[in-house]
């Protein structure tokens, strides 16, 4: 963990912080330390939620100036928003911190990577991002591609889900639930084998699938980042998402729905598909040889973000392998949006002590399952990094339960 120098980031402030009420509900029982990945790290309470509020709070009344500290352990925060979870005052930390990061970058307090302020710029369009991106999905199919990020796969090149999804319809006419899939800037980009899996699977189970054309981005990446425009992003959200006779929209990445449901939870249900899932009946597929077991892993923003209670276990039975939760199952990856890129170190450390079981297992095949294929990422990114010495495979828990071999 690198310390800032004592002139580092010093531009003043946008003075947009948040509203002091909020920065006050704080009532300093620690609850929140025991699960904040960064305060494990280094024992820091400048590094924890409470420590952070009170910088904040401090700032905001007057008796702090905006100094380099505050900006340092301001951007030192994951946003896992496990705090949340742990808080018995209910203090909307991931709000906070929203405004506070979005006002250091503006005030130019802090400053996102070159790699991160490109690709803000191309989420802003779908049809360029998906046309940059297509030779990497091609490296991807062919194998090709070697990144400490990228996980195996083999994504469409061409065909959009949007197109596969309306095709698969047309075949199978499905007569129950109607819903809406969020494709996701980066899953469809790359990982855009997990949206056909997805349609696939909810095919499957008798849901009838939309998914609409040039989807602007969630708002995800640009809250991680703290850049400017997602405002403008989230007025966009209606015009795609409301209108439409659905029983939901659905997503297959808890980052993304947690984003998403901001914008228009209020007016339509913002579901993880796989808790979508557990409420159907769901087609058990035949029990896989015991030699394979999956390890899953909880996405943050599925337990802290939406609120699911994580993947059911009822879906996870319907895969036919043998399961298991890994350890520290809840706890966070370190993979946090644009964390893993901007805090490459923080998140080496925190991956470090959460992947470490996999060097003592004995089964002979493992799989590493989870679902956000930015965790997916980053625990792909584990063997890469030399912190995992064993072969395992990474996977979405939708790519578990997929027919692919049966329904066309």
């Amino acid at each position: 963990m690198k310390t800032p120098s004592p002139e580092a980031c010093s531009k003043p402030s946008t003075g947009e912080l948040p509203d002091r009420d909020l920065l006050t509900s704080c009532v300093h029982c620690g609850f929140c330390l025991e699960v904040c990945p960064t305060f494990k790290l280094t024992g820091d309470e400048n590094n924890s939620p409470r420590g952070r509020l009170r910088l904040w709070r401090q700032e905001a009344e007057g008796k702090l100036e905006p100094d380099s500290w505050t900006d340092f352990y301001t951007a030192e925060c994951v946003g896992c928003l496990a705090c949340e979870t742990a808080c018995p005052a209910n203090v909307p930390y991931g709000r906070i911190f929203e405004h506070v990061r979005h006002d250091h970058v503006a005030g130019g307090r802090a400053k996102p990577t070159t790699v991160v302020r490109i690709a803000a710029t191309l989420i802003k369009s779908p049809r360029l991002m998906n046309l940059v991106t297509l030779p990497l999905r091609v490296l991807r199919r062919t194998g090709l591609l070697k990144h400490r990020l990228m996980f195996s796969g083999a994504p469409a090149v061409l065909k959009s889900t949007s197109d596969y999804a309306a095709e698969l319809v047309r075949n199978h006419r499905p007569t129950g639930p109607t819903v809406m899939l969020q494709t996701g800037c980066l899953m469809e980009a790359m990982f855009r084998e997990i949206n056909f899996a997805t349609v696939r699977v909810l095919i499957e189970h008798n849901v009838r699938v939309l998914v609409p054309q040039n989807q602007p981005c969630c708002g995800a990446f640009i809250e991680h980042s703290g850049l400017p425009g997602l405002e403008q992003l989230r007025q966009q959200h209606p015009d795609v998402y409301m209108g439409h006779s659905i029983d939901a929209v659905l997503t297959n990445s808890s980052g993304c729905g947690y984003s998403l449901a901001k914008s228009i939870g209020d007016r339509v249900p913002v579901r993880d598909v796989l808790s979508f899932l557990s409420e159907l009946p769901l087609r058990t597929k035949p029990k896989v040889s015991s030699d394979t077991v999956v390890y899953v892993d909880q996405p943050c923003h599925m337990i802290h973000g939406m609120k699911t209670g994580g993947i059911p276990s009822r879906v996870l039975d319907a895969t036919g392998y043998n399961w298991k939760f890994a350890p520290h199952a809840t706890d966070c990856c370190g993979s946090g949006g644009t964390y893993n890129i901007e805090k490459p170190e923080n998140s080496k450390e925190i991956l470090k002590r959460k992947s470490a079981f996999l060097n003592d297992l004995k089964e002979r095949q493992v799989i590493l399952a989870t679902a956000n294929h930015v965790c997916m990422m980053q625990w792909s990114s584990a063997r890469a990094m030399g912190l995992v010495n064993r072969d395992y495979q990474v996977r979405h828990v939708i790519q578990l339960l997929d027919p692919s071999t049966t329904l066309k």
